[in-house]
């Protein structure tokens, strides 16, 4: 176990705004460990000099995009979920190896979990870059056969398409325009796209309807497109930020996304509570 001075930050820009520093802080206090959590303004081309000038008090990185990829290049090791994804929000810093891991995915199938949505078959995508990619493993994982993309150029989507191959999903690509023409039941949306991102969106009434909407924004809340579902069918983006947090702690402390950590369930509602849930 790491001492008192063992260090951690979450990496992005922007990223004043981050309420991983909130998240983590609360676990470590929950958990008895006196670990500094910050967050870094760091950018795609200053990333490589900022891993690498890391010595040994430092025990792990949260990452947002584009960071997710381009820290791949950097580390020296990958989980299955990195390899499947093609991107790493977390890294940890152990034994001098950047080791990645994906915790996205668990987010949104806990964030699915929390909410009673155990199972899923037909499932609609919208966006297209490294969150997109882990929705649409979290999908299979949660049964999906036949997953719907959404994006501004179809063109945009060719990794998903590689992805959903590997998986064995039926994948269709769609631009925003073309989406009003999916007529057929739809368990759940997920929205990968940012807060107020300004899109032609036009999707059939049904689903709206019957799908339950997961939209991983969360900051202003509701997202421009929470206000159009009805209230008792959406699950907003601070549960899956605080889940995938969740395992981000595990793996820094236990060094295992899958070991949970002591009292893990005082934790994880510490979490939840931290942000008003």
């Amino acid at each position: 176990m790491a001492d008192a001075t063992t260090k951690l930050a979450v990496l992005g820009s922007p990223i004043a705004h981050s309420l991983s520093p909130l998240l983590h802080g609360t676990a470590y206090d929950r958990l008895g460990l006196d670990w500094n959590y910050e967050a870094v303004e760091v950018t795609g081309e200053t990333l490589a000099d900022f891993v690498e000038s890391r010595d040994a008090s430092w025990r792990g990185l949260s990452l947002t995009m584009p960071l997710k990829w381009d820290v791949m290049p950097l580390l020296d090791s990958v989980s299955p979920l990195v390899r499947e994804t093609g991107s790493a929000n977390t890294v940890l810093l152990a034994d001098g190896r950047r080791s990645g891991f994906n915790t996205d995915v668990f987010g949104l199938v806990e964030a699915f979990k929390r909410h009673g949505r155990t199972r899923l078959d037909t499932v609609l995508i919208l966006g297209g870059g490294a969150t997109a990619a882990s929705a649409l493993v979290a999908a299979k994982s949660l049964g999906a056969t036949r997953v719907f993309v959404g994006v501004r150029a179809v063109e945009r989507a060719a990794h998903l398409v590689a992805i959903g191959a590997a998986l064995g999903v039926e994948l269709q690509v769609r631009e925003f325009a073309d989406l009003i023409q999916i007529d057929e039941v739809v368990d759940a949306v997920i929205s990968t796209l940012p807060n107020g991102t300004a899109i032609e969106l036009s999707l059939d009434p049904d689903v709206i309807r019957t799908a339950v909407l997961l939209d991983v924004a969360y900051s202003p809340w509701p997202s421009v497109l929470a206000t159009a579902w009805p209230g008792e069918s959406v699950i907003g983006g601070l549960d899956m930020l605080v889940l995938q947090a969740l395992q981000q702690v595990r793996i820094f402390v236990n060094a295992d996304p899958n070991a949970p950590l002591d009292h893990e369930d005082d934790v994880r509602d510490s979490m939840f509570a931290a942000v008003g849930l």
